[in-house]
């Protein structure tokens, strides 16, 4: 307006109607220009904010995807961790198979390694046997001609020098009649194969109920009674047998109750000192019940778990040795109800006959569980095993095969066989 007045010297000077229409004009575009100068403001403070908007938008979306990706990556790092976890895991879990396997395989390799000692044992300590059964059974047969009454006898006569026992040579003769004229048996190795088998085969069928294992009690001291006439290696037995139990972690206690001989004491007690374990005695003379009644004792209150005990063994009066031995049971019993678990017989393989005549002669006096075959490997003639089955039904369970400390084996109808009669036989071609 200042710019568009028309001034003088003397002052402002008034407008005329174009002017003030000139002012208006000018106003008017004023208004105008300001207007849109405001809108384009306004435009562009909307483009600034959407803009603004617009890139937060993108942080908040790069953010978002910065975040999953991570979350992804973190996903990703865990199921691998997941499944390094699983991979050493099943590696765990296979070493563990592989592991458990190595332990069977191991376990297998002992019970092998176990039966082909066991074997070998048997066959060293029946060696003598096997080649003085084998040369009986060749004397039979050196002058043999052909199958008739003569050569029956014969054969009966060896087999009860072989301490097979008179019963069962009788048998075997009379089975043996019929086995030769169904076989056509004619030449020498055919008699000896059909003897060896005709003895096998009494032999499995007399054994088929037969309990060769020891028992144990179930709870409590578990208590073996030993009977046996003297100089059988009964008192060795108990010694060597504590050896065995004490081997395998068992609290082991000797009762002395043979208090009659001269030295047995002293002998049982030898034996625990070099055994290690714990043996009641008395001196001389004394009860031998009492002893056993104190072992008893003392085995259930200071929890043994295996009880040995020796007892006298005078067959030459019977009568008193059975009140004994049925007094030294009763004190067990009344103790322990289901004891004693084992009622075992010693006897001497080397004595033939004589073993089975003692066997027989203590069935009478008390009752007899197992028989405990001392020094087989001592003998030629270890037919007596034959012999104890057939005639008198009572189980083998320990044999001595040798004189170390761990040569008293449980008896193995099957490795007994096989030892004794191993090479007599043919082979079948």
């Amino acid at each position: 307006l200042v710019l568009h007045s028309k001034t003088s010297k003397t002052g402002p000077k008034y407008f005329n109607s174009e002017d003030i229409k000139l002012v208006q004009k000018i106003k008017q575009e004023i208004i105008d220009n300001d207007e849109e100068s405001i809108k384009s403001e306004e435009n562009a403070s909307d483009s600034d904010s959407n803009v603004v908007s617009e890139e937060k938008i993108s942080e908040d979306v790069e953010q978002s995807v910065d975040s999953q990706e991570k979350k992804d990556d973190e996903s990703e790092e865990d199921s691998d961790e997941i499944l390094d976890s699983n991979e050493d895991n099943s590696e765990f879990v296979k070493e563990e198979d592989s592991d458990d396997s190595s332990e069977q395989n191991d376990n297998l390799k002992v019970e092998e390694e176990v039966s082909i000692d066991e074997e070998k044992r048997y066959d060293k300590g029946l060696e003598k046997s096997r080649k003085g059964f084998g040369a009986m059974i060749n004397s039979l047969l050196a002058n043999f001609r052909h199958v008739d009454e003569d050569f029956f006898e014969e054969l009966e006569e060896t087999l009860i020098e072989a301490d097979v026992g008179f019963e069962t040579a009788m048998k075997i003769s009379d089975e043996l009649r019929q086995e030769v004229k169904l076989r056509n048996a004619k030449k020498k190795n055919e008699i000896s194969d059909a003897i060896i088998e005709k003895l096998v085969e009494i032999y499995e069928n007399e054994g088929k109920e037969e309990d060769n294992n020891l028992h144990f009690s179930s709870e409590g001291p578990t208590v073996f009674l030993f009977v046996g006439v003297n100089g059988v290696g009964k008192t060795t037995t108990i010694g060597k047998l504590a050896h065995r139990y004490k081997m395998e972690g068992k609290k082991v206690m000797l009762a002395a109750a043979d208090t009659f001989r001269a030295g047995a004491i002293e002998q049982l007690a030898e034996w625990g000192r070099r055994v290690g374990v714990t043996v009641v005695k008395k001196v001389e003379k004394s009860d031998p019940a009492a002893v056993v009644f104190d072992a008893v004792k003392k085995a259930k209150e200071e929890d043994y778990d295996i009880l040995l005990v020796d007892t006298a063994g005078r067959l030459q009066n019977k009568v008193n040795l059975m009140k004994e031995l049925e007094k030294i049971a009763r004190v067990i019993t009344r103790e322990i109800p289901d004891a004693p678990h084992e009622v075992l017989l010693a006897l001497d393989a080397t004595t033939g006959q004589n073993a089975l005549t003692q066997a027989k002669q203590f069935k009478d006096v008390t009752n007899v569980t197992g028989i405990v075959l001392t020094k087989l490997d001592g003998t030629a003639k270890g037919g007596i095993v034959l012999a104890i089955r057939n005639e008198l039904h009572l189980p083998v369970k320990l044999v001595g095969l040798g004189e170390k400390m761990d040569d008293l084996r449980d008896f193995s109808p099957e490795e007994y066989v096989v030892g004794l009669f191993k090479g007599l036989v043919t082979p079948n071609k």
